[in-house]
């Protein structure tokens, strides 16, 4: 069974990435080789803030541009909410 994932990026410059994809590490290095998308090609490096792991591809599609409707104010929620969530569980994403 495939995984589907929806990410934001963060862009040297402070802009804000959303992108869909099915294997999560190897689209985050295609961003910072400079071959993923022409949005990114001149703001890397990139860094991974957030990410949801959907079961279907339509679920992640939708997902993605329902994020791409957010407001930067609203992204950035969604980034520090998914930060706080990884700071307050194990390497298993168990709670501490």
């Amino acid at each position: 069974m495939n995984e589907f994932y929806v990410y934001l990026l963060q862009c040297r410059d402070g802009s804000l990435y959303c992108g869909y994809t099915v294997d999560l590490e190897a689209r985050v290095k295609k961003h910072n080789s400079g071959l993923g998308a022409k949005y990114t090609r001149c703001r890397t490096p990139v860094q991974l803030v957030y990410y949801e792991k959907l079961s279907s591809k339509s679920e992640a599609l939708q997902r993605e541009a329902a994020i791409k409707k957010l407001t930067r104010a609203q992204k950035l929620q969604l980034v520090a909410s998914y930060s706080l969530l990884l700071n307050n569980t194990d390497d298993k994403g168990h709670e501490k």
